[in-house]
């Protein structure tokens, strides 16, 4: 059968498998710091709110209920300090769908580019790859060919845990619109900065005033609660930006039957709703971070970027293969930068989300 696209490669988690072995060989047993799904629990606001909208009988809105619209509008404004109408908003069904949707979505194929950071998630090159599109990995704005359909930028970034600030956001936002591109950031870890001076300030938005003004045409941004609220299971995000390209990804969403079931649109409610139970999680991350950073500087490795997220971006300039392997053999499993791009051979991710006696237990093993 013709095809637009060529054979997409193996899952790359898969590569772990043998290394995951050699962990579980460990006297202690295998601490998973290789993928950032949360293990702490779902926050009972969000559960008491999922359990009384059960009786779902009828199909749920594409678009989201009114109440979720308004929750996410108040939130972009209180957390994020953007200003939107409830019809720029868009609840997704999680954002790995979007983020791999999205050029299909966007009517976007063979002969255009999208255009994603050099060390990335990559789910961005495979929503190239689902179309038939170049997937170009770029970050310097005068880089991004004249044939780009779609530009995402992530802060703070997975796995680096960088942050791009109000300069660069401006400057990636002109380039776009030079080229006639959307732009979309995906900012899932904007509730979790650790240094300075994130730590303090508010990290910014690509909708952020400073940014853009009042002027939203052509820029997007996603972002999940799968971290900040612990809902990874649930499927909740949601897309926020120009209105009109909000009503075209509506439509064509309809078409694709693509609704958020009606009991996960009242518990975004809910989580939207609520700052305190996001406070607790951070504070949790705060912790396990601060346990683990140092233990992993004593084995040797430096720290790079990381100053939020949910990781620690780490190198000790020898092949990232040789890093997983080095941590397996102490029964720790994380990530080899090569997953993000060829930009990071000699980089490994650890994450965070480990229980606080596995992070305790890690470093305790980091240090010997």
């Amino acid at each position: 059968m013709p095809s637009l696209r060529g054979p997409l490669p193996e899952y790359p988690w898969d590569a772990l498998a043998p290394y995951a072995e050699l962990a579980r060989a460990h006297p202690g047993g295998m601490i998973d710091l290789s993928v950032g799904s949360p293990i702490d629990p779902t926050p009972e606001v969000v559960r008491v709110a999922l359990a009384a909208a059960t009786d779902a009988h009828a199909y749920s809105a594409t678009a989201g209920t009114l109440a979720l619209r308004e929750a996410i509008v108040g939130w972009l404004h209180r957390r994020r300090g953007v200003s939107v109408a409830s019809s720029a908003v868009l609840p997704t069904i999680g954002s790995k769908e979007l983020v791999a949707l999205l050029p299909f979505l966007l009517g976007i194929g063979a002969g255009e580019a999208v255009v994603h950071p050099r060390v990335a998630y990559p789910s961005y090159a495979m929503g190239a790859a689902l179309v038939g599109a170049e997937a170009v990995a770029a970050d310097d704005p005068s880089e991004w060919p004249a044939h780009t359909r779609l530009v995402w930028v992530n802060s703070p970034g997975n796995p680096d845990g960088r942050v791009l600030g109000v300069e660069a956001l401006r400057r990636a936002v002109s380039r776009a619109r030079e080229l006639g591109a959307v732009i979309v950031s995906d900012e899932c870890y904007a509730e979790l900065g650790w240094e300075s001076p994130w730590d303090a300030e508010r990290i910014p938005s690509v909708l952020d005033p400073r940014v853009v003004g009042e002027d939203h045409r052509g820029v997007l941004l996603a972002y999940s609660l799968s971290k900040q609220s612990n809902l990874a299971g649930y499927r909740a995000a949601f897309v926020a930006g120009d209105t009109a390209l909000i009503s075209e990804l509506t439509n064509v969403r309809k078409h694709s039957g693509l609704m958020p079931p009606g009991p996960v649109q009242a518990a975004m409610t809910a989580a939207l709703g609520d700052d305190a139970h996001v406070a607790e999680q951070r504070e949790r991350y705060r912790a396990r971070r601060a346990q683990l950073l140092p233990a992993v500087e004593a084995a040797g490795y430096r720290i790079d970027g990381s100053e939020a997220g949910l990781y620690l971006w780490v190198t000790r300039g020898a092949d990232a293969w040789e890093c997983v392997a080095d941590f397996a053999r102490s029964g720790i499993l994380v990530g080899p930068g090569v997953f993000y791009g060829d930009a990071s051979p000699r980089h490994v991710r650890l994450s965070l989300t480990a229980t606080d006696a596995e992070i305790a237990e890690a470093a305790r093993r980091l240090r010997g």
